[in-house]
């Protein structure tokens, strides 16, 4: 058996603070998310793509891919979007297996009103802490991480 690669103490500290930026970060934004808006990180992360889908309609299945959601999830969230008529579910036209989901005018109105303060609350807890230089410099790295990682991350 060979010895693990450990962490030397600047991969450690490096490692221990991007976690702790994922889970403050992700932390903060939802909380302002949910106290500007009144939606949910769950609420905004279905409302992004069907606002950008043609006619605000998408398959179940697809939606579940872009949010990255069990298909259990995906449909708890949607019971509870339709409660509140964000978007409803309807047959597919072309697999009565399958459902599609459309977002209502409350729900485009919804995400509407909360992308300018969630995009803001972005930039100020994320952006504009970092130069320019900087931020091109974390794209190349990020990219370059995700580049390396399995292609089924499912």
């Amino acid at each position: 058996m060979t010895e693990p690669r450990w962490l030397d103490e600047t991969e450690a500290r490096v490692w221990r603070a991007y976690l702790d930026v994922r889970r403050d970060l992700s932390g903060t934004l939802s909380r302002r998310l949910t106290r500007d808006s009144g939606l949910t990180e769950a609420d905004y992360a279905l409302l992004v793509p069907l606002s950008e889908a043609p006619d605000g309609l998408l398959r179940a299945r697809e939606l579940s891919v872009k949010a990255d959601w069990e298909r259990s999830r995906l449909s708890h969230q949607i019971t509870r979007m339709e409660k509140r008529g964000l978007v409803v579910r309807e047959e597919c036209p072309t697999d009565a297996r399958g459902a599609m989901v459309r977002l209502t005018a409350s729900g485009r109105a919804a995400i509407e009103a909360a992308a300018p303060a969630h995009v803001a609350a972005v930039r100020t807890y994320f952006f504009d802490a970092l130069s320019r230089e900087e931020i091109e410099l974390l794209d190349t790295l990020l990219r370059r991480v995700l580049d390396g990682l399995p292609q089924d991350r499912g």
